[in-house]
């Protein structure tokens, strides 16, 4: 993940912030235009993720829920006001795009699948988020009705040629979509945490909840495609986590709703 130093937090930052962070170091580590994200090197480090008002409440409430886990970031304050200000202690360790990492892509997929076959077989009972897949569905629909559609958004057998042939994919295979793992949600190299090449922790877990396993392995074949520049992992991927629960037809299905976002 690459980091800016700064000097401090840009702009009105709440007290109670501000009293986390005191004077230590401050990096911005941000990389996406819908939220900031600062890394604080404070004891163990921290990050400070800034967005709009509300759209980090199911974040926060997430993360809780993994960090009981013990699959994730604890969270160390959750504001609300004119922003919604979430600050999570760091995960030891480097996530799946570090040089590290990526210099051994096999062991990699083997650790990332494996992790992901465990985390899906977590009890999901007390989950804040109980049906993520009607929501994803009912998501996918609405940017359909919007004319949301990203053609370029994915290559080869997920790619499609218009919103039509997409949502007759979507429309043919959303009944096959159940809600019954406990997923990550954005299950991609950059949010998976590795120490000494063991998972230590989940971050950005804001798309999670108790939902279809095929999304998970959607983005977890599309990562190593997109960090790696092939598609030639796709098969270990899936085979190291067990293609007993695998459907590869849904995961063309969870494209079809994936553009549509």
């Amino acid at each position: 993940m690459q980091k800016q130093l700064l000097a401090v937090i840009p702009g009105e930052v709440p007290w109670e912030v501000r009293e986390l962070v005191g004077k230590a170091p401050v990096w911005d580590s941000s990389c996406s235009p819908e939220a900031r994200v600062y890394y604080v090197e404070r004891a163990g480090g921290c990050y400070v993720k800034r967005a709009a008002r509300g759209s980090l409440a199911r974040e926060a409430a997430m993360a809780r829920y993994f960090h009981e886990l013990g699959l994730g970031a604890e969270v160390l304050l959750y504001l609300s006001g004119e922003d919604d200000w979430l600050v999570t202690a760091a995960v030891p360790g480097e996530d799946g795009v570090s040089d590290t990492h990526l210099a051994d892509p096999q062991q990699l997929c083997d650790v990332t699948a494996t992790a992901l076959r465990a985390l899906h077989e977590y009890d999901f009972s007390a989950c804040p988020v109980q049906d993520r897949t009607a929501e994803y569905l009912a998501f996918a629909e609405e940017g359909y009705r919007a004319g949301r559609f990203d053609a370029s958004l994915f290559t080869g057998g997920f790619a499609f040629s218009s919103a039509k042939e997409a949502h007759d994919v979507l429309e043919e295979g959303r009944g096959e979509l159940q809600s019954r793992v406990l997923l990550h949600g954005d299950y991609c190299l950059p949010n998976i945490m590795l120490n000494a090449w063991r998972v230590s922790g989940f971050i950005d877990v804001g798309c999670g909840g108790v939902g279809d396993r095929h999304i998970d392995l959607f983005w977890g074949v599309w990562t190593f495609a997109f960090n790696l520049k092939t598609d030639r992992y796709r098969a270990r991927f899936l085979d190291a986590y067990g293609r007993d629960k695998v459907n590869e037809e849904l995961l063309r299905v969870v494209a079809a709703a994936e553009v549509f976002g």
